[in-house]
């Protein structure tokens, strides 16, 4: 059995904290900096893993602890043999620790010292989520790379609750570490543990956080609870905080972001590793990213643009045209949700190979410049 989660940083750009590495797990090596396609309850919303890995070309793909504990439930996936064995995909799989969309449960959720009793949105009954069963929730479900369990405070936050509420998560940290430290993995594979940076966006508390899980020697580290409703240029800025900090040669994976400038920006200040709903979700609402800016594809201007919609892009792309893709979301077609899913997918996977490439041929910065502002242009 593979004993650890290794990273290896192979090239660091030299105008920025860009840096193009390997992540390797016993399901696979994954090239960084990667994009992970979201796949909540086990699957990545209206696309097959043969696209996934054929024209997406994605190296690992993410489930969600709440979800999953949910729906099908622990005794479905042990039976199983995990997620792995449950879905079929062969890759690495990274699973957040729900406490995201525990969290989120606003008028449903308890919060306390021990954990947190929530609501399950599906039927109203009441669970209770702990550091201890959530890190015995990630074993049944297998993934290569599971998450603390934390405490995702609003954005909004003040300064009084994100310190609160930081000391707890930090509490529970430890507790994570300790319930992990005791227990071993069920199906012959190693399982790696991340800590998760929280601090909203108060300075001396995303550096005391980072400091805090800098010391506890993980295998790889997250930040959590940005992309809130702050201010990019605030994300920004925390960004830089915590990787100052954060050790160098451990993967660093920025929780549930973003746009491509988004994705550009924090590449650019060290981060490895992105996951986030917007592709699939702005896919089945009809809109479609592109190196030159952004296409909503239910606007008249396509209806009769025969033109491939992305030539440059995967299989999908060269095969259907912006205008019948126009005419599949006109006509409420399944289809059209289905190819726009892909196509963004592939996008975002795309965008961030080519960052590596540019990091590892020495040139990331001046190829960034040239082109994150039209990332977000509407054509």
């Amino acid at each position: 059995m593979r004993n650890s989660l290794t990273f290896s940083v192979l090239h660091t750009d030299s105008a920025s904290d860009a840096r193009a590495g390997v992540i390797t797990t016993a399901h696979g090596e994954i090239q960084t900096p990667i994009f992970m396609p979201v796949g909540t309850c086990g699957s990545v919303k209206g696309v097959h893993f043969e696209e996934l890995r054929k024209q997406v070309k994605a190296q690992i793909i993410l489930g969600n602890t709440y979800h999953l504990y949910l729906r099908p439930g622990l005794e479905v996936l042990k039976a199983a043999g995990g997620l792995h064995g449950f879905n079929g995909w062969e890759r690495p799989i990274l699973t957040d620790s729900g406490g995201f969309q525990v969290f989120s449960l606003t008028g449903i959720r308890k919060l306390r010292e021990e954990g947190c009793e929530f609501r399950s949105h599906i039927d109203g009954s009441k669970h209770f989520f702990t550091p201890e069963n959530v890190m015995d929730t990630q074993r049944v479900i297998g993934a290569d790379i599971m998450m603390a369990f934390d405490e995702c405070p609003p954005g909004q936050s003040d300064y009084a609750y994100a310190s609160k509420s930081l000391q707890l998560t930090q509490r529970w940290l430890d507790r994570c570490l300790k319930r992990y430290r005791e227990t071993e993995p069920l199906y012959g594979y190693h399982q790696a543990l991340f800590p998760i940076v929280q601090g909203c966006t108060f300075k001396d508390l995303r550096s005391e956080a980072a400091k805090f899980i800098a010391d506890k020697g993980a295998e790889g580290n997250a930040i959590g609870g940005l992309a809130v409703g702050e201010p990019k240029e605030v994300m920004y800025e925390m960004i830089e905080v915590v990787n100052a900090i954060l050790p160098k040669d451990k993967p660093r994976y920025l929780m549930g972001v973003g746009t491509p400038e988004n994705l550009l920006e924090a590449i650019e200040r060290g981060v490895d590793m992105f996951d986030c709903v917007m592709p699939t979700r702005n896919g089945r609402n009809a809109m479609l990213f592109t190196y030159e800016g952004t296409m909503n594809m239910r606007n008249k201007k396509w209806e009769m643009d025969f033109s491939p919609i992305d030539a440059n892009g995967c299989e999908t792309d060269r095969v259907y045209t912006k205008a019948y893709l126009h005419h599949l979301f006109k006509a409420q077609e399944l289809l059209a949700m289905q190819i726009a899913s892909i196509h963004n997918l592939a996008f975002y996977l795309r965008l961030v190979g080519d960052a590596r490439q540019h990091i590892l041929q020495g040139d990331f910065t001046q190829w960034k410049r040239g082109i994150v502002d039209q990332l977000g242009r509407r054509i």
